[in-house]
């Protein structure tokens, strides 16, 4: 286990992120927002939509509606052959699927150690980004989820 997951006296409060993969990159998510993970299946499109949104899809009885998130931080799209996965977002009172590619670990993380944006981070996640966090061997985007729902002026124009 690296140093980076161990609480340790001079580390102080840690909190928990649920990891995605999402183009090979590592993202977290706060876990008091993530209220499930699911697959995709049955997504209807939305015509007229903005690029970002994947679809709409019924989940237990809940209309979510799907945000491509490599759409979202202008990474190329997925390969058609790979089966997508969604992490389960509610913000005023409606339901959200971010699309990811894989799901990783949830790690606790010391308050602490985490670092600004640099600024060579792209634009798009920097737009994103609530901060970043140095793991013993990649880097750990942590999303700022309100901001990655804040989808502007483009979600009037659909």
């Amino acid at each position: 286990m690296s140093k980076n997951h161990k609480r340790d006296a001079e580390s102080g409060p840690l909190e928990e992120f649920v990891t995605v993969i999402i183009a090979d990159q590592l993202f977290g998510l706060p876990i008091n927002r993530v209220s499930d993970v699911f697959m995709l299946t049955d997504m209807t499109v939305v015509p007229l939509s903005i690029p970002e949104i994947a679809g709409v899809l019924n989940l237990r009885g809940r209309i979510v509606t799907a945000i491509d998130m490599r759409q979202r931080l202008g990474l190329p799209p997925r390969d058609s052959d790979e089966t997508a996965m969604a992490v389960g977002i509610e913000m005023n009172r409606e339901n959200f699927g971010l699309v990811i590619d894989r799901i990783g670990d949830v790690l606790h993380l010391p308050i602490n150690d985490f670092d600004a944006n640099p600024v060579n981070l792209d634009p798009r996640w920097k737009s994103v980004a609530q901060s970043i966090f140095m793991l013993e061997s990649e880097l750990l985007v942590i999303l700022d989820v309100d901001r990655v729902l804040d989808l502007g002026d483009r979600e009037a124009a659909a």
